[in-house]
Formats: C-alpha cells, sequence, structure tokens
C-alpha cells in the first residue's frame, strides 16, 4: 500500500487553526524522506468544529452493558440537541465484543470471557485492563455528514497520539484498524476502530492498546483478520502509563475534531 503523504507546512488539516498541532506532532517522519514529509492520512477539514467537546475520563473498570446503554442516551440527547458532543474514555473487565459483520468461526473460545453482540460495525474484538477505549459521540450533521471522512479522522487521530510516543502507526486500504510495522516484514495491529452512526450521530469508537494482556486476544480472530499479530505500546516497550496517553489522546483530538472541555 502506498502511504498517504503530504507537505508539512499544510498542516494535519487545511480547515482549523493550527493552535496545538505542534504540540501534538501529528505525523511520523520517515526516515528515508525528506524532512517536511510526513506519512499521516488527511482528516477532512469539515470534521473541526469550535464548539467544545465534553471530554470524560471513567476512574476504575466500566461495565460494558452500562456503557452501551449510556452512550445510546447520550447519542440520542446530541441527536435532539439537548446534549453536548462528548468524547468518553474508559477501561473494560477482559470480554469480547462480536460487531454487525462478526463471523461465528473467528470466536475461537466461547468460554473465556463474556461475549457481548453490539451493534458497531465490524467484526470480534477483546476490550481488557489496559487497552484504553474511546466512546466518541460527534454530531456529523454538523461535521460534512461524510462517514468515510469520519473514519479517517479516527485513524488520524490515532496515528498522532502514537506519534507523540515514537511510534509509527499506520493504516492499511483493507485491514481496519491501525497497525505497526515489525522486523521480518510483519505487521501488528495497536488500534481498533468501530463505530456506529445513529441520526448522524456516533457512538461506539476506538481502542488502543496501551498495556493490556495481549494472550487474552488469541480467544478470538481480532477483527477478522488472520495471519497478522496484535502489539501495544507496553508491547513496543513504551513506557507510557494510562495517563499520559489519555493527556496524548486529548492533545491530538483537538486539531483534527475541534477544542475540548471537562465533561
Amino acid at each position: 500500500m502506498k502511504a498517504r503523504v503530504f507537505n508539512k507546512q499544510g498542516g494535519a488539516n487545511q480547515g482549523p487553526p493550527p493552535t496545538r498541532l505542534a504540540n501534538c506532532r501529528a505525523g511520523v517522519y520517515l526516515g528515508s524522506m525528506a524532512s517536511d514529509v510526513i506519512a499521516l492520512p488527511r482528516a477532512p477539514a469539515q470534521l473541526f468544529r469550535p464548539e467544545p467537546v465534553a471530554w470524560e475520563v471513567a476512574a476504575g473498570l466500566t461495565d460494558y452493558e452500562p456503557a452501551v446503554a449510556r452512550m445510546e442516551r447520550e447519542a440520542a440527547g446530541i441527536a435532539a440537541g439537548t446534549a453536548p458532543e462528548r468524547v468518553w474514555l474508559v477501561e473494560h473487565s477482559p470480554l469480547y465484543t462480536a460487531g454487525t459483520s462478526a463471523r461465528p468461526g473467528d470466536l475461537l473460545d466461547a468460554n473465556r470471557f463474556p461475549v457481548h453482540r453490539t451493534g458497531r460495525g465490524g467484526q470480534f474484538t477483546y476490550h481488557g485492563p489496559g487497552q484504553r477505549v474511546a466512546y466518541v459521540m460527534l454530531d456529523l450533521s454538523a461535521r460534512g455528514q461524510d462517514v468515510r471522512a469520519f473514519v479517517r479522522g479516527l485513524e488520524a487521530w490515532i496515528i498522532a497520539t502514537l506519534a507523540e510516543f515514537g511510534v509509527a502507526g499506520e493504516t492499511r486500504d483493507q485491514r481496519v484498524g491501525v497497525w505497526v510495522p515489525r522486523e521480518g516484514g510483519t505487521e501488528d495491529k495497536i488500534a481498533a476502530i468501530g463505530i456506529r452512526v445513529r441520526r448522524w450521530v456516533t457512538f461506539h469508537g476506538i481502542a488502543v492498546n496501551v498495556s493490556p494482556e495481549l494472550s487474552h486476544f488469541s480467544g478470538i480472530v481480532p477483527c477478522g483478520v488472520s495471519g497478522h499479530g496484535v502489539t501495544s505500546l507496553a508491547d513496543l516497550r513504551v513506557g507510557a502509563t494510562m495517563g499520559d496517553v489519555d493527556a496524548a489522546l486529548r492533545r491530538c483530538f483537538e486539531p483534527v475534531f475541534g477544542p475540548t472541555c471537562p465533561g
């Protein structure tokens, strides 16, 4: 796959003001290229909105079913204009989720952890301690009404966050999520994307592997993609805490989607 490349002077996004882009280092410099070239999925300008998005970090572990119920309520409120857009960061107890495209054969160990059927797109994935899940509830009717552009924005956000820790995340046209090249020509997945959109309001979101127990992924074929592994910041020997990742996520969200405020 060809890397999506653009000139650093243009920024990661042509629309929003570049107030915090420099702090975010929103791109991965490629050693074989000139220093003014960055490989990063372009975040479409229409995704940016000046109204602040509520930013909330849950303490401890969050039960999955109540989290989904809350997302449903928040999304309904956003669509009705009675609730603010929101990003909600959580960790879950170990569990598997099955998206709308999940294949039964990709659940390799049905008795290992609870399995939750969910309305998000995608296939099977794992959530558990050490993985940062960001539930992203945004109103796309005010952000260009383009679901593919929204997914590209999520990719750009994740890749910029990883770059804060010196990790070169990449996307692949035929494989959803964000991938890290490894020695020997292999690639491991470090972040998953699974969303649902109702009345132009998004919910569900992204999952970034900070320091989860990677063996827990062995009970499924993650996201239906076989032949590739799973990695994390800890596996890559990056000594980042969950708080470090949360701070980077917030910094790198703002150049793509707009400012945040405590939620």
